[in-house]
């Protein structure tokens, strides 16, 4: 099976001076996911958890929610020149063997760094939310949110050896334990990857639950957290203006520049107590 990183040489300067070294990469390969045998996208993806990915891409489609909606997850066709599986696609059965609605056709390459490229406005991506997040009861003391990103940097494996994956963490909301912890070179697939287990697991929707992302945090982001029932969403960098707007609008607290012990509280500041 295809690894998550990769290695190639490189020639280092330092100074006058260079030398040679091998260096260590994340790995990027296409991952063509189907439903029913029909192809509906490829997006980039760091190898790893595909499984995981695969049923949070779909959470994030609207297209399951809950663990009952996803029949099977399997490998199928895909080989290389040598005739060895490539683990580059992924067919999702549904239960009831719904058929695909062709709203969710894609039809084209999903980039790592793009999670809902060709969506053709803004009001498209508005999914329904099955589990609102305005109600959640959840409040966590500062203390809590400032511990969280260390953790998460502490499951970064694969960064360490890279420094080129991001990074989503689903922690407890209430004791900070870190539940879940995955890597990609996409934001959009870690939290896939987060969201895909959680589904797997049963636990869906997150209710009472906090999500961590390594980068800013979208719109998409915002999106997909929403969609798990997340009610709170943590980012080390900076919100766009949209994802503000959609977690003011769905009542989820957005925190940003989540660094040392500060951090940005843009929505639904109720919830941080103290």
């Amino acid at each position: 099976m295809t690894r998550a990183t990769a290695r190639r040489r490189v020639v280092r300067l330092h100074g006058d001076g260079r030398s040679t070294r091998p260096d260590a990469l994340a790995a990027e390969e296409p991952l063509e996911i189907r439903v029913g045998g029909e192809p509906l996208t490829v997006t980039m993806r760091t190898p790893g958890q595909d499984f995981d990915l695969v049923a949070g891409f779909l959470v994030g489609e609207g297209l399951v929610h809950t663990a009952e909606d996803l029949a099977a997850l399997r490998y199928c066709a895909g080989t290389d020149e040598d005739g060895a599986n490539t683990y580059n696609v992924v067919d999702a059965a549904l239960r009831g063997a719904r058929a695909l609605p062709l709203s969710a056709h894609r039809n084209l390459l999903t980039t790592s760094a793009c999670g809902l490229c060709g969506r053709d406005t803004v009001d498209a991506v508005r999914t329904h939310v099955r589990h609102p997040v305005g109600d959640d009861p959840l409040t966590v003391p500062p203390a809590l949110l400032y511990g969280l990103a260390d953790r998460l940097r502490a499951a970064q494996r694969t960064f360490d050896s890279t420094g080129g994956l991001h990074a989503a963490g689903l922690f407890d909301g209430t004791s900070g334990a870190l539940l879940c912890a995955r890597e990609d070179v996409g934001r959009h697939n870690a939290v896939d990857k987060v969201v895909g287990w959680a589904l797997r697991a049963g636990r869906l929707p997150l209710t009472g639950h906090v999500l961590l992302v390594s980068g800013r945090a979208s719109f998409e982001l915002t999106q997909k957290a929403a969609l798990a029932g997340v009610p709170l969403l943590a980012a080390v960098s900076a919100p766009s203006s949209l994802a503000v707007d959609l977690a003011e609008e769905l009542g989820l607290t957005l925190v940003g520049f989540l660094r040392g012990e500060r951090a940005n509280v843009y929505t639904r500041p109720d919830r941080i107590s103290g």
